[in-house]
């Protein structure tokens, strides 16, 4: 394992993101955490060296948190560093979530403490809640050592959420995809401008960057032998040299393997690798429509309880090769699109700002006739 220093502390490279841990029924959104399987993914991720665990109130209907207290309390508490948030959306009472997360991850204190999932939504809210000056109270009486924030939004917004506190770090969403075709390098510039380290969130974009199509995915492989489509993204972070730790959201057992084959050494993209990896990157943004990273903000809040992400996926798919591998034929009929009441609860929830009743509607066309207009 690889590390960076960070204050007094090495922090390992790839951090361990728990918003996707396994899960014991087929419908893995929906269904309690295998506790099990995840103690030994982290188990994995620890012999291997990974210091840095994130998880947050609202992940996995907040079963996160106790399943990674419940793995962690097996290890030393200076063996490992903690990170959690707040998410105002989620419970506005401040001291209320913060007990409960101390509770949850059965600890005397977190490690790393974020505001959650900044937008223009939100600001204001963080800004004058109180939630500041008490978590900076926290730090006073140790109960967290670092705090820091999580952001989804603009770069005006950013700069102004950066200014208004001496932030310890800050967690961005970050990968060579959005580098290209959104504001993330601008939004890494004003952090890096402010001496403001960066944990970065979506490193292979919820999954999307670990497979592109076969032809790119051959493409990869064919220059770098042995190497995972995922680890080239993470490859491209590592020469980026603001960036702290690299999150990777893992699943599988076989997941973090290959995280951790590719954070065995410090072995980020040349020039040349990175200029090809970005020629990569424009092909496969010929085919790349709706910017969703399957975060799942959204679907807790459809009232038709709509598997959002999915159906999204479903169009990308469609745009990109126009067939219909991953179609709907096999869907239940109160799944479908189609079922979409265009009330827009899910944007009020959507860190990408996607205008998803639209498409949904799109994609009921589609489905209804197999054209898009």
């Amino acid at each position: 394992m690889i590390y960076k220093s960070f204050k007094d502390i090495k922090l390992s490279r790839l951090g361990m993101g728990n918003m996707r841990l396994p899960s014991l029924g087929e419908d893995k959104w929906n269904s309690p955490i295998d506790y099990a399987e995840s103690a030994r993914m982290i188990d994995e991720a620890m012999k291997g060296g990974v210091n840095y665990y994130d998880t947050a109130y609202v992940y996995q209907n907040g079963d996160s948190e106790r399943c990674v207290g419940e793995a962690m309390k097996r290890y030393p508490r200076d063996s490992f560093y903690l990170a959690t948030k707040f998410n105002y959306r989620a419970n506005p009472d401040y001291k209320a979530v913060f007990a409960e997360q101390l509770e949850r991850l059965q600890t005397d204190h977190i490690d790393f403490y974020l505001l959650h999932c900044m937008t223009e939504r939100n600001i204001d809210n963080y800004l004058n809640c109180g939630c500041i000056e008490f978590f900076e109270q926290m730090k006073k009486e140790g109960k967290i050592t670092y705090f820091g924030f999580s952001s989804h939004a603009q770069p005006d917004t950013l700069r102004r959420f950066a200014d208004a506190h001496k932030w310890d770090f800050a967690q961005i969403q970050m990968n060579y995809l959005d580098w290209e075709f959104s504001t993330t390098e601008e939004e890494y510039n004003i952090l890096t401008e402010r001496n403001i380290p960066v944990i970065v969130m979506e490193s292979v974009r919820g999954g999307r960057l670990s497979s592109l199509t076969p032809e790119l995915d051959a493409r990869l492989q064919e220059k770098q032998p042995g190497w995972s489509v995922s680890s080239w993204a993470f490859r491209w972070l590592m020469t980026h040299d603001n960036v702290l730790v690299m999150l990777s959201g893992m699943s599988t057992m076989d997941q973090v393997k290959d995280n951790l084959r590719t954070f065995d050494k410090d072995n980020a993209l040349t020039p040349e690798l990175s200029s090809f990896l970005i020629d990569i990157a424009h092909e496969f943004k010929k085919g790349f429509t709706v910017p969703c990273t399957a975060c799942r903000y959204c679907t807790p809040h459809c009232p038709m309880k709509l598997d959002i992400p999915s159906l999204l996926k479903v169009y990308n798919d469609y745009k990109y090769d126009r067939r219909w591998e991953n179609n709907l034929k096999d869907m239940e009929a109160d799944k479908l699109p189609s079922n979409c009441i265009g009330c827009g609860s899910c944007m009020e929830q959507c860190p990408q700002n996607i205008e998803i009743p639209t498409y949904m509607a799109k994609l009921s066309k589609l489905h209804e006739t197999g054209k898009e207009e």
